[in-house]
């Protein structure tokens, strides 16, 4: 068998079909043509770049989950994994933005009603509208079920009323599902989930958060005033939003520490090929053992990282349990991914500290790891909540 470089072997360590591989060689040459030469300048203008996303769109980037027969690739969750890896070598925020609007895209038309089903899911898989899902509030993050968004009975639907903070992809989504909260007596059981449209009365944008970066997220909120929603645009009822959404979550805690080593084997390459150029006292840096200990360190936490998330993959994809090896994947990708970027860049000397390295763009993305799909404390909880089960 032909001799494979490491970087070769990590990109193939999934049984991916051909097919599967090919788009992933795909997305891989769209992170370094159009998201690497890029994604300074979106951090410069504060900006989301919708025209890439539109041009990802075209690759079949927001169809890898889709079944088929509603116009998509109906590949594994291994590949989208796969995919949100290799563009976060090069922008965390653009991938996670892509990601949503095709999880958006995949919901639609895996379990989505019929009518905005047909009407919507066409634009969502053209790039030419993106999508979110509106969970968290300004008073409620990890807290779920403690949303307070409210939807009041109407004869024909649903009338929902209150605010939605730090949505990804919110300063640009058309289609969001949005999670409302029907009896509040009844705790998590009473949450429903409808499609909203932000072109329809009611619907009211805010401003995109000025972050200190990670502006390709899209990160903002909305606010709903006596929005209207019909029968036939809510998803789940009472009860089984609240389950479904629970269910989603292990992919995308599985995918962010995905994204994690994207950003970390980038920054490793980038460091090493410093040390390999750059001499001092004599010999190249990468020569010298002190400078080697910090990026072996390293290298081991991205393969460790990597293997978490292979077997939370495989569990995904199998329908099995993946709540504990998600959230081990999630915590151990987010705890590590900060101080390894710093290694790198520290390993790169000042030079690590110019734009024209992503490092600076990945570090605090890692910090935005820490929070998305649960922080690293819920992952703790999630852990120490099933220690009993799998450990006694």
């Amino acid at each position: 068998m032909a001799e494979k470089k490491v970087g070769e072997m990590n990109r193939n360590r999934t049984m991916l079909s051909a097919a599967e591989r090919n788009l992933v060689a795909a997305a891989e040459e769209f992170g370094r043509t159009e998201v690497a030469s890029n994604a300074n300048r979106w951090e410069r203008e504060r900006r989301q770049p919708l025209e890439a996303i539109r041009k990802a769109a075209t690759l079949g980037l927001v169809r890898i989950q889709v079944p088929v027969q509603q116009g998509g690739l109906g590949f594994s969750f291994a590949c989208k994994m796969h995919v949100a890896e290799v563009l976060s070598r090069h922008d965390m925020a653009f991938a996670f933005a892509l990601i949503n609007t095709h999880n958006s895209a995949e919901r639609l038309a895996k379990t989505g009603p019929a009518s905005p089903r047909e009407r919507l899911l066409p634009r969502l898989l053209s790039g030419e509208i993106l999508g979110c899902a509106g969970l968290t509030e300004p008073g409620a993050g990890s807290d779920f079920a403690a949303i307070a968004t409210q939807a009041r009975r109407v004869d024909g639907g649903w009338v929902l009323n209150g605010e939605k903070a730090w949505i990804t992809n919110a300063a640009n989504a058309e289609v969001i599902v949005t999670y409302a909260q029907t009896d509040p007596a009844k705790g998590w059981r009473g949450i429903a989930s409808f499609i909203v449209e932000a072109s329809k009365p009611g619907f009211e944008r805010r401003p995109a958060f000025e972050l200190a970066g990670a502006h390709a997220i899209g990160a903002g909120g909305f606010v709903l005033k006596d929005y209207f929603v019909a029968d036939a645009d809510v998803q789940y009822g009472p009860g089984e939003a609240f389950k479904h959404a629970l269910g989603g979550i292990n992919g995308a805690r599985t995918y962010v520490a995905a994204m994690a080593c994207g950003m970390l084997e980038e920054s490793l390459r980038l460091a090493i090929r410093h040390g390999e150029a750059r001499r001092t006292f004599g010999q190249k840096l990468i020569e010298h053992q002190g400078w080697r200990w910090k990026l072996a360190d390293a290298a081991t936490d991205l393969e460790a990282a990597r293997l978490l998330c292979d077997r939370a993959a495989a569990l995904i994809d199998g329908e099995a349990d993946a709540v504990l090896a998600a959230a081990q994947a999630k915590k151990f990708a987010s705890e590590m991914i900060v101080p390894r970027l710093a290694d790198c860049m520290q390993a790169m000397g000042a030079e690590g500290l110019k734009d024209i390295y992503p490092i600076g763009r990945h570090i605090l993305c890692g910090r935005v790891a820490n929070y998305v799909d649960g922080s690293t404390e819920i992952q703790n909880d999630r852990i120490g909540a099933l220690l009993t089960k799998e450990y006694s």
